[in-house]
């Protein structure tokens, strides 16, 4: 079961990518992300109620609420870089960039949580994740240079605040129901991700938002909110050296959406990269 939720964990976060970009076309960034986050923390909360599990969270150890807290912390600055990334350049070169993550995440579930097992098959998946990201991240030649200069750092570092995510999340999760675990952390976000916009004065851009647009983080919201549910049902029960990289296929997902919805075509480097990423991945979840 927990490989089959980190499957659709992958094809939920796969269209989040596609609706956001359609929601950030003039909306801010920053704007976007706190808006979002309402939308997901309804859906997590109602989740809550749903499975029965809001009668105990008085049962939840200090030591899981911090490192649930922390998780909020790290997913916020990951949300808030990646959406920046996304609004300035290309969704099939952020995204893989960003699930590079998975190369960090694994070789931390390796060393803290003693993840050893079929460990050559971890390790070479890993490399070839790290080489098909690398292969993705050449930008196209008709690309301003101002634009091929700025989304790269964003995009990094959403995939270094990702990997902590994951094993903060880890952490913070055991002996708490998973659903339960995704709303605490998700009102961290929401905070984080408010207090983001009202320091940088972007209030005033509530009055100037797209309906259109509006309609598309709405929907982005609510794929977010699904993925993450998935997620985090699968870190709980499975192992993390190998949800992550499934996860991470959403990249598949946004490379194809990206191709019909935004016309973003990849060279043979690119798609090389891609198959190497797939490759990597697929053998370390055949081999979990």
């Amino acid at each position: 079961m927990w490989l089959i939720m980190a499957a659709l964990s992958a094809v939920f976060a796969g269209l989040t990518s596609i609706l956001a970009k359609c929601g950030i076309k003039k909306t801010d960034s920053d704007v976007a992300t706190a808006l979002r986050t309402i939308i997901v923390l309804l859906f997590s909360w109602i989740m809550v109620f749903v499975v029965g599990s809001a009668g105990t969270i008085t049962a939840i150890s200090t030591k899981s609420i911090a490192f649930l807290i922390l998780s909020g912390f790290a997913t916020g600055a990951s949300w808030i870089c990646y959406f920046k990334a996304l609004s300035v350049g290309d969704v099939n070169k952020v995204v893989p960039v960003d699930k590079s993550s998975t190369v960090l995440t694994v070789l931390l579930a390796i060393i803290l949580f003693g993840e050893t097992e079929h460990l050559t098959v971890k390790l070479i998946g890993t490399a070839f994740l790290a080489v098909g990201v690398f292969l993705m991240i050449e930008k196209k030649k008709t690309e301003a240079k101002d634009t091929r200069r700025t989304w790269l750092p964003y995009a990094v570092g959403s995939a270094i605040f990702a990997a902590l995510t994951s094993i903060l999340a880890k952490i913070g999760i055991s002996g708490v129901e998973s659903n339960l675990g995704t709303a605490i952390r998700t009102g961290v976000v929401l905070v984080m991700s408010w207090v983001i916009v009202l320091i940088k004065g972007k209030g005033t851009e509530l009055k100037k938002l797209d309906r259109k647009e509006l309609l598309f983080v709405f929907l982005s919201g609510v794929a977010t909110g699904a993925s993450w549910l998935c997620y985090y049902y699968a870190i709980q029960n499975g192992k993390v050296s190998v949800v992550v990289p499934i996860d991470k296929l959403s990249v598949v997902v946004s490379v194809a959406f990206s191709y019909f919805a935004f016309k973003e075509k990849l060279n043979k480097k690119s798609l090389t990269g891609l198959v190497l990423i797939v490759a990597g991945t697929l053998a370390m979840a055949i081999w979990a």
